[in-house]
């Protein structure tokens, strides 16, 4: 897969925009969180035996009620005795729960499918839920363009914000995907079964059918998508550029340009304009000489030169 060289980010202007580029982080965020309730949100196709469909829930839940048992026992620093063998016996007894509930509702009179047809819907709906649940990583959307319009208006604050740009290092490249528009939102339960059993390449396609995939109206955005930690950290990229809205305030352009100028690699500075006679955007450089003649300002020294 061949990255573009630099990946933007949209965004408003306020104080966490500051506070991102002026201690070099980025936010990766809970794909849950996400605008589009489609985006991230698999369904499973049960297409195993029951056997196999209750083994790769019964793993599922114990890898996940393992995982959140020890992370309580590690925040409040509990190390007693056996409790390695505790959290085990936990985790096995909560699988048991959700299989033996699964079997006896699928003997429900109500469902019109013969067995085993009920069970197997059950446990894919049950194998669904547990794969939204245990993935904890985060997500920074980015996009190919600076200049898209729409773009603008939906998370560059209606042009009056800024779009980041960063390029890309070679270390930062293996946890940058591109978004694939349309198609379906199924992911195999036999994938996720390769997944647990650790066959090569089966993560990356789990990965890609549930945080790469986003219906076909979206594709204007030409997204990348960053996977990594939830939350704050520092930035992975290399930021290179800001392009201002063509409806940005100049002090805000002024605040940035002296918020940066100090930094040890430079950061070119733009502004975006409309294409005249056209439904385009244009970007050009920022007059840097011009905006710091006019800032920042005294009033009051001003009127004082004219009662001279």
């Amino acid at each position: 897969m061949t990255h573009p060289k630099v990946l933007y980010k949209y965004k408003a202007f306020d104080s966490l925009t500051l506070d991102l580029l002026v201690a070099d982080r980025v936010y990766c965020a809970n794909p849950a969180d996400f605008n589009d309730p489609l985006d991230t949100k698999p369904c499973v196709k049960p297409d195993l035996p029951v056997a196999d469909l209750e083994n790769v829930l019964r793993v599922l839940i114990e890898r996940r009620t393992s995982s959140e048992m020890r992370a309580a026992a590690n925040s409040i620093k509990y190390r007693g005795p056996k409790t390695v063998e505790h959290i085990d016996r936990h985790s096995r007894r909560q699988a048991e729960i959700v299989l033996s509930e699964i079997s006896y509702h699928a003997t429900n009179p109500d469902y019109s499918k013969p067995a085993p047809e009920p069970q197997i819907d059950l446990l894919g709906h049950a194998i669904e839920r547990e794969i939204l649940r245990i993935y904890e990583k985060g997500v920074l959307s980015l996009a190919e363009r600076f200049d898209c319009p729409l773009m603008w208006s939906h998370y560059g604050n209606q042009h009056n914000g800024i779009c980041i740009g960063y390029k890309i290092p070679a270390d930062a490249k293996p946890n940058i995907f591109k978004v694939k528009y349309g198609g379906s939102r199924e992911i195999e339960a036999s994938k996720i079964m390769c997944m647990l059993d650790d066959a090569p390449g089966a993560q990356v396609e789990v990965d890609s059918a549930v945080l790469l995939r986003k219906a076909y109206d979206w594709k204007y955005e030409k997204e990348w998508r960053f996977i990594g930690s939830r939350g704050l950290m520092d930035s992975p990229f290399e930021l290179a550029e800001i392009t201002f809205g063509s409806r940005c305030l100049d002090s805000v352009k002024f605040t940035l340009l002296k918020a940066l100028e100090s930094r040890l690699a430079d950061v070119s500075f733009y502004e975006i304009r409309e294409k005249y006679g056209t439904f385009k955007l244009k970007r050009y450089r920022l007059n840097v000489d011009e905006l710091s003649a006019s800032y920042p300002r005294n009033n009051q020294a001003i009127l004082a030169c004219f009662d001279d």
